[in-house]
């Protein structure tokens, strides 16, 4: 599967730098070239151009900017219709085409009708003097018109109706492999998703608490995969067909200007149309490769020990996400250049001026850097990762989503909460690494003490070696002792090591076996006591008055 992938990717890659190339080659295919300057004045500037008969260029034409288009157009127009006069006469009428002077200048005549006339700026293009280059153009005239008569013979359309039958069916040949190709394809992408072993089964490479985010990992890999092939198969079978279709129109004089006409209207879209195509693609290979990275790092087992397996499956998915953001950004900065570079538009100017606009945007925009490089820092120092469960202030939650600029969390009341990662100073990460259950519990005055912390002792040392939650307790209960004398009795206090996140569950669990464990042994859980001291004389006087009656 992957050199079925590389190879697409190599083929197409090496189909669009050739292009240029190889359309210089093809004389069938009509090559359209931007006029270009001499002079700096804009209206006396020369630009040139080519005059076409059938979609094929003949010979290249230079006037000033303001007088070329009408000049270009009266040559074509008379070409045209010389053309024409020609086509209709009879199959063996040579064509005459001579130079003749006229004030001193060369002028073409072609079957004794007036063409043009050699300038010094057409002369200029050739780069000899005006007779010489009226005697190129007559030459390549005659040749041309003389082949293109021949080209609307009937023998010759009819051959070429054979290539041009031959050419569709080989598409049509060359289209059904490619789509055979993806079908195949995507069977095998199926197979290795459906053959990854269960989220709970045993891995011997990888250790078992690894094994869920790398089977998601693998998972998003395949996809983005299936994704770049999907894009590469409908992008070969869009080049086929329309490379294919583009050539048989040059096969026949009659259909050969509309080469022209789409190269002329599509030329830019196209070139749009692959920046834009190139840069999803980009896009997404690099978010395979971030996360067949990640796969990679985690299976080796390089950087995972008993107590970072949980919080290394956290960090995961932050870096991976936010590398993919910023990944996305660069592409999609680069995609934008090159779009601009495809219109013709010089970028060099635009990227001096944008330096100063960043400048600028970034004296006013302080904040926003302030919150990127805090949000880096804590996204490098492992301060919190997607997952975790963080207090900010007054606010606190579980970390929903995390990037440069902000951080979101959702409280225990489903309020989701945005806090810029410039304005936090002081975090409290309740699921880095390790948790703690923090117990307090109220026992009457009237209790056996000695009783009692033997019994949440042995509770605590039952729960740690049960199959169900032993994982989740890292280390022996320890009861800590007599923490207080509060107005609900003895205050116990007791700290449960536990996984990351794990503390609620095991603190719930706790206090329920606790519970029962005293009712059983008759030591009961106190409840706020108040003691009441009456000190009125009065009181006390009626009180004496009436025992002595």
């Amino acid at each position: 599967m992957r050199f079925q992938f590389l190879a697409i990717a190599s083929s197409m890659a090496i189909a669009v730098v050739s292009v240029p190339k190889a359309t210089a080659q093809i004389p069938l295919l009509p090559q359209l070239q931007a006029p270009s300057s001499v002079s700096n004045d804009s209206n006396n500037r020369l630009v040139t151009g080519w005059i076409y008969l059938d979609g094929r260029r003949l010979f290249q034409i230079a006037a000033s900017r303001s007088n070329f288009p009408e000049r270009s157009e009266d040559i074509q127009k008379k070409l045209e219709k010389i053309a024409q006069n020609y086509f209709q006469s009879p199959a063996k009428t040579a064509v005459k085409v001579e130079v003749r002077k006229v004030n001193e200048l060369p002028v073409i005549y072609v079957n004794g009708q007036y063409l043009m006339t050699i300038t010094s700026e057409d002369a200029g293009l050739r780069e000899v003097d005006m007779s010489t280059s009226a005697n190129q153009i007559a030459e390549s005239l005659q040749e041309d018109l003389q082949q293109a008569k021949q080209e609307r013979q009937t023998q010759f359309l009819i051959d070429q109706g054979k290539i041009a039958a031959g050419i569709g069916l080989t598409m049509m040949v060359i289209s059904w492999g490619v789509y055979s190709w993806q079908k195949r394809s995507k069977n095998d992408l199926v197979y290795p998703l459906a053959s990854q072993p269960p989220e709970g089964s045993l891995n011997p490479i990888s250790p078992v608490a690894a094994q869920p985010i790398t089977t998601q990992l693998n998972q998003q890999q395949h996809r983005h995969i299936q994704e770049v092939k999907r894009r590469l198969f409908q992008l070969t079978q869009a080049g086929i067909w329309g490379s294919g279709s583009f050539f048989i129109l040059g096969l026949f004089p009659y259909t050969r200007p509309f080469q022209v006409v789409i190269l002329t209207a599509a030329q830019f879209p196209l070139r749009l149309g692959v920046v834009f195509l190139g840069t999803y693609v980009a896009i997404r290979l690099i978010y395979a490769l971030i996360d067949r990275f990640t796969t990679t790092l985690i299976s080796s087992g390089a950087l995972l020990t008993p107590e970072s397996s949980e919080r290394l499956q956290l960090r995961v998915s932050t870096f991976s996400g936010v590398t993919k953001s910023i990944a996305t950004g660069i592409c999609v900065g680069v995609g934008f250049l090159l779009a601009l570079v495809s219109l013709g538009i010089d970028i060099v100017p635009l990227l001096a001026g944008a330096s100063l606009v960043g400048v600028a945007v970034s004296l006013a925009s302080q904040n926003l850097i302030k919150d990127a490089i805090n949000g880096f820092l804590i996204i490098l120092e492992d301060q919190y990762a997607l997952g975790d469960v963080i207090t900010v202030g007054n606010v606190g939650g579980l970390v929903e989503n995390l990037n440069l600029r902000m951080t979101q969390v959702r409280d225990s009341e489903g309020r989701l909460i945005t806090i810029p990662n410039g304005e936090i100073k002081v975090v409290a990460n309740l699921s880095s690494r390790w948790s703690r259950a923090d117990l307090t519990i109220p026992i009457a005055y009237q209790a056996d003490i000695e009783k009692a912390l033997k019994l949440i002792e042995s509770i605590g040392f039952e729960m740690d070696k049960d199959p169900q939650w032993e994982r989740q307790i890292l280390e022996t209960p320890q009861v800590l002792g007599i923490d207080q004398f509060g107005d609900r009795g003895l205050i116990i206090r007791v700290w449960i090591k536990t996984q990351p996140l794990k503390q609620w569950d095991v603190a719930r669990e706790f206090r329920r076996r606790l519970k029962v464990a005293l009712d059983q042994a008759g030591i009961s859980i106190s409840v706020p006591q108040q003691a009441i001291w009456v000190n009125d004389e009065q009181s006390l006087n009626f009180q004496g008055n009436g025992k002595a009656n």
